[in-house]
């Protein structure tokens, strides 16, 4: 079982607490929380917003679901979004998760971190991949449709720290 090697106080499902989390995944909302997206996101034990929100609104939607962890992302200014952190961690059904809005940004090793994920957004693109251990999880964007991309979230399904990422089209 993984054990974030960090100190970090917003481990909100922590190990000892729950062994199995359904974590929603969601981006780059831009202001926009579509029906789609909360019915997805419906039954989640939590939900990581990994930037990008739009408007404060959108947290307010998704805390009715699960509670929520935020990352602030490019996009969010003004007072409301100051006290929104830049990257967060959380620890679920013994896996550790990083959050940051743009990959780029990532300011630590997360395999030497013990994180067995990291959440990103920015790009709008859904993509899921293995690099060193650690899945490297961007569920998309579930605002406004840009680029003829696909409108997305996504789903950890966390078991004995073991993750399993999956992309929702939404339709």
């Amino acid at each position: 079982m993984a054990k974030c090697k960090l100190p970090f106080a917003n481990c909100f499902l922590c190990a000892a607490q729950i062994r199995m989390a359904i974590i929603g995944v969601i981006s780059d909302t831009h202001g926009l929380l579509r029906p789609e997206a909360v019915a997805a996101l419906r039954g989640s034990d939590f939900i990581v917003h990994a930037g990008d929100v739009g408007r404060p609104e959108i947290l307010e939607g998704l805390g009715a679901i699960a509670p929520v962890t935020v990352v602030r992302g490019n996009v969010d200014r003004g007072g409301w979004a100051q006290a929104i952190p830049k990257t967060e961690v959380l620890e679920a059904g013994g896996a550790c998760i990083y959050v940051v809005h743009i990959l780029a940004e990532l300011d630590l090793k997360p395999e030497a971190a013990g994180m067995n994920v990291v959440v990103y957004g920015h790009s709008h693109t859904p993509k899921q991949e293995m690099k060193n251990g650690v899945l490297f999880f961007n569920p998309g964007s579930a605002g406004p449709r840009r680029f003829k991309l696909p409108v997305t979230v996504g789903r950890l399904t966390v078991r004995g720290g073991s993750v399993r990422g999956e992309i929702i089209v939404l339709e």
